[in-house]
């Protein structure tokens, strides 16, 4: 199945230090998403384009991963 990268809007935690936690994915149409369990953060290319880091995550019992890049997040969505 073909992936898309999507931009979406994160709700996150960032710490003193600067390092950046996110907490929830929102969707176009206002639906939040909690972000359950992040598995590891890693500088990486996405198989949709771009690069970022990368967050490897749990939402809502499906492994996911999102992207921080420059000043956006997106994510690898199975619909444009």
């Amino acid at each position: 199945m073909q992936l898309y990268k999507r931009y979406i809007e994160v709700i996150l935690k960032q710490k003193k230090d600067g390092e950046m936690i996110p907490l929830y994915v929102i969707w176009d149409d206002g639906k939040k998403y909690k972000i359950d369990k992040i598995f590891n953060k890693q500088r990486k290319a996405s198989v949709v384009g771009g690069c970022g880091v990368r967050y490897s995550c749990m939402i809502e019992g499906r492994q996911r991963n999102i992207f921080y890049e420059k000043d956006k997040w997106f994510i690898e969505s199975h619909h444009p």
